[in-house]
């Protein structure tokens, strides 16, 4: 199995001053999860080379064994810091496509034609998708070959309202996630805040918030299997 993750390019959390990126344990979790199912991941971005980590999503509080594995495997650290350019990649290339949320693919990810690009190509094509946590943004310009949305009438979740405005950014974030998941036709649904939730609909698999990371990307290695 080959599959492909795609990581944020964008470091600056709105005009907060703030750093943002991707959040570590929404990469951590599913990359082991595919590498100890004997899967090659291969790890991609917008701009290619380092992907910015939210150092939130570093601090002591937020810290797991998944994250402390990574940070303590070479290999791993070595292809987060030389990303492959998402123009360099093709989905003919993987069995599965799996995108780790953080606030950072807010502002790129979701309005990124490349990104749009290789998950309408996909989703055509009948590859595995997953999405977690914010990063079913990366849907929000995704469409059928029919131009219809590519989640319209199909089941997902992602961070919910509650939860922006609990970690206080509702007012920081361009737009937002559970918002958008129902104004374009999704049937979106959650659990309560920061607990683990996952929504599979046919090859579409979508995890609600970090809790959700592993659970998601257990659900796309069934699919594969």
């Amino acid at each position: 199995m080959r599959i492909l993750v795609v990581l944020t390019s964008h470091d600056r959390l709105g005009d907060t001053g703030e750093k943002t990126g991707f959040w570590l344990e929404e990469l951590a979790a599913p990359y082991w999860r595919f590498r100890d199912a004997g899967a090659e991941v291969v790890l991609a971005t917008p701009r290619g080379g380092a992907a910015p980590l939210d150092p939130r999503s570093d601090a002591p509080e937020s810290r797991t064994d998944d994250t402390r594995r990574f940070k303590d495997d070479a290999a791993a650290m070595a292809a987060l810091a030389d990303t492959r350019r998402l123009a360099e990649v093709s989905t003919d290339d993987f069995d599965a496509i799996f995108y780790p949320g953080g606030h950072g693919p807010l502002w790129d990810l979701a309005e990124d034609r490349q990104s749009r690009a290789l998950l309408e190509r996909a989703a055509a094509s009948g590859k595995p998708l997953g999405l977690v946590c914010h990063d079913p943004a990366a849907l929000r310009h995704a469409h059928r070959p029919d131009g219809a949305p590519l989640v319209q009438g199909r089941k997902v979740t992602g961070f919910s309202d509650s939860e922006e405005a609990a970690v206080g950014l509702a007012e920081v974030v361009p737009f937002s996630v559970e918002a958008m998941l129902r104004d374009h036709g999704g049937e979106y649904s959650r659990a309560g805040d920061f607990q683990p939730y996952v929504v599979t609909d046919g090859l579409l698999v979508t995890g609600q918030n970090p809790a959700s990371s592993a659970p998601t990307a257990e659900a796309l290695l069934a699919l594969l299997r």
